[in-house]
């Protein structure tokens, strides 16, 4: 019964926290990290920017704001005959500029009701001035955000109100004994309209085109860290692959022979030592540059002069290496690509070959180097535990130089990798 009960009590608890605890009690994501504002059904923090909206723009409103009003003020001592600016004519500037505000977040409503606060302002007689560049501000952003027709409209709109007013409805309307204009003045207002439509389409254009530009930028960004992350990739791989297929195959001599050879597993475990030692060494030198890519490496990168090396290595893992040709010299980029192909190639005899003996020829013929890695097999079918990206990571490095790798078995048995990579590779040229 007691176990039944304490079943069915922590059922209907569950993990339920302590009380005060409060740190539990919501997910990370609903926990209050400082002052939020609730919009609908869900809270945003004012640091958020009400969940990715664009901000309002204050202080270009402000700006904006004060110099339609001071400026219609201006203008409006320099134009007797029309209505003086009183409260009504104030607060219309003030609807005009201040719909302002919300011009990013609602383009099409400020172009419109911008366009209508003007047009009841000049209808109303008060003195032509700065009203209009509240217009064109908000036709602007109209424009650059999308809204290209309904910029158009409300110009349009605009346009066609203040020449019915002015060519027709100003017997009726302020200020009295009003003569109107004639239709040159239109033709200038209607010249203003397609300027503002130009500079509007200009500012559209350029804008799409910076949005170009950091597109590519930040693609051909997202490229170059890729290159750089499979060629750390790569590097890792020869390195590691080699040295700790040496240390498997002495590994295993090691224990084989702990009882029976003492001397042997000794040397067996001397060779672990030092192939380690040289593994941690090239994995440090790549990090280093990982971690300081603008700085020269310390260490300078292996190449063909340290295929002596290379062979004794594999010679410690069993593997007898014939050499056939002397090595040219190559630039940087190349003689690193040779000598880890020459790398992998011989790692992978070690790994999948039950041969015990391979051969490396040299050939330097019409501007190219080929690399000829042939071993007598046959393959042991084993897993090794490899990452099966050796041959990969072989065609990607002679690719990068416009070089080209073809490996599979030999029509006489045993496995051949021909690498061929140009003397003046793309990257150096």
């Amino acid at each position: 019964m007691e176990e039944q009960y304490g079943r069915r009590n922590r059922s209907r608890r569950g993990d339920r926290p302590a009380r005060g605890d409060r740190s539990r009690r919501w997910p990370e994501s609903r926990r209050w990290h400082g002052p939020r504002r609730w919009h609908g059904r869900r809270w945003y923090g004012l640091d958020d920017n009400e969940a990715g909206r664009p901000r309002l723009p204050w202080r270009s409103t402000a700006l904006i704001t004060a110099f339609v009003v001071i400026g219609s003020n201006f203008t409006a001592h320099q134009q007797p005959g029309r209505e003086p600016l009183d409260v009504s004519g104030r607060v219309l500037l003030l609807v005009a500029s201040g719909l302002l505000l919300w011009r990013k977040r609602h383009p099409v409503f400020v172009a419109f009701g911008t366009a209508t606060a003007a047009l009841v302002y000049l209808a109303a007689g008060y003195p032509y001035g700065p009203v209009f560049l509240a217009v064109a501000v908000s036709c602007f952003s109209a424009v650059v955000t999308g809204h290209r027709r309904a910029a158009w409209t409300s110009l349009g709109l605009l346009w066609a109100g203040h020449a019915l007013v002015a060519l027709w409805l100003y017997r009726w309307l302020p200020p009295p004994h009003d003569k109107g204009t004639s239709i040159g003045a239109e033709i200038v207002v209607a010249t203003w309209v397609l300027a503002v439509v130009a500079l509007s389409e200009l500012g559209r254009v350029r804008r799409e085109q910076w949005a170009r530009e950091r597109a590519d930028r930040a693609q051909a960004a997202r490229r170059r860290a890729d290159e750089e992350r499979l060629r750390i990739a790569r590097e890792l791989h020869d390195v590691l692959a080699h040295s700790i297929s040496v240390i498997n195959v002495q590994a295993g001599v090691g224990l084989a022979l702990l009882d029976s050879d003492p001397e042997q597993a000794r040397v067996a475990l001397t060779t672990i030592k030092d192939a380690s030692k040289e593994a941690l060494g090239e994995v440090r030198q790549v990090l280093d540059t990982l971690r300081t890519p603008g700085d020269a490496p310390r260490a300078p990168a292996p190449g063909l002069d340290r295929l002596p090396e290379l062979v004794q290595q594999a010679a410690s893992a069993g593997l007898t290496v014939e050499v056939e040709g002397a090595p040219p010299r190559l630039p940087p980029g190349a003689d690193l690509a040779a000598f880890r192909i020459v790398q992998e190639a011989l790692t992978n005899v070690v790994r999948h070959s039950g041969s015990r003996h391979a051969r490396v020829r040299l050939v330097h013929e019409g501007g190219a180097l080929r690399l000829v890695i042939d071993d007598d097999g046959p393959a042991t079918g084993a897993d090794a535990g490899g990452s099966g990206n050796g041959l990969a990571g072989m065609r990607e490095r002679a690719a990068a130089l416009g070089g080209t790798i073809e490996a599979g078995p030999r029509p006489d048995g045993g496995f051949r990798v021909l690498a061929v990579l140009p003397l003046h590779p793309r990257e150096d040229q």
